[in-house]
């Protein structure tokens, strides 16, 4: 089975399991915080959680369309299988893509997790589920702190210092906002 193929069929389920564990973390930490599941927010903060929606959607569409749904796809199973030390950092295991700084790019270094950060806030919103905010804030935190700190290190090792120098001038998560890089 070629890179892709193994991508697709190993990929979106461990990504779709990672996520609902994420989101079953957020519920339980509600439960045991006795949070209100309803937080009856206002017609107006609803709506505009719809738009949140649409812009955390929007910024995913941009990257698909940059790098396609398969060249994504690829490169998280690649840097799923390093995280599991099945690769060395420096094997390229079928990512053929250069460095991609155009786009989404220009503005925050993973912009799909950024995106999905959004998404899944104005999903909160919408719904006025305590249990979807709280996880989003668990899934940002995944994404900062996990996921993409091992990338960055994986993107160094395979870009050296194209990517070191992107690094210095591009926020890993959050765009325009340039925070002291975390060592």
């Amino acid at each position: 089975m070629d890179i892709k193929a193994k991508a697709a069929v190993l990929g979106v389920p461990t990504i779709a399991l990672v996520v609902a564990g994420l989101f079953t973390i957020g519920y339980i930490i509600t439960l045991l915080l006795g949070l209100p599941f309803d937080l009856g927010f206002p017609l107006v903060l609803r709506g505009l959680g719809g738009v949140v929606v649409l812009g955390g959607l929007a910024i995913m569409g941009w990257v698909f369309k940059r790098r396609g749904i398969s060249g994504v796809l690829v490169s998280t199973y690649v840097t799923f299988t390093k995280m599991a030390g099945r690769a060395p950092m420096e094997e390229r295991s079928g990512r053929v893509e250069p460095l991609v700084i155009t786009g989404p790019y220009r503005y925050v270094r993973h912009p799909l997790y950024f995106g999905v950060v959004v998404m899944v806030l104005g999903w909160g919103l919408l719904t006025a589920y305590s249990f979807v905010l709280l996880s989003t804030v668990i899934i940002f935190f995944w994404f900062a702190l996990v996921v993409a700190r091992f990338e960055e290190i994986e993107l160094r090792a395979l870009f050296g210092q194209q990517y070191k120098d992107y690094s210095n001038e591009v926020p890993m998560m959050i765009p325009f906002v340039k925070l002291k890089k975390w060592k």
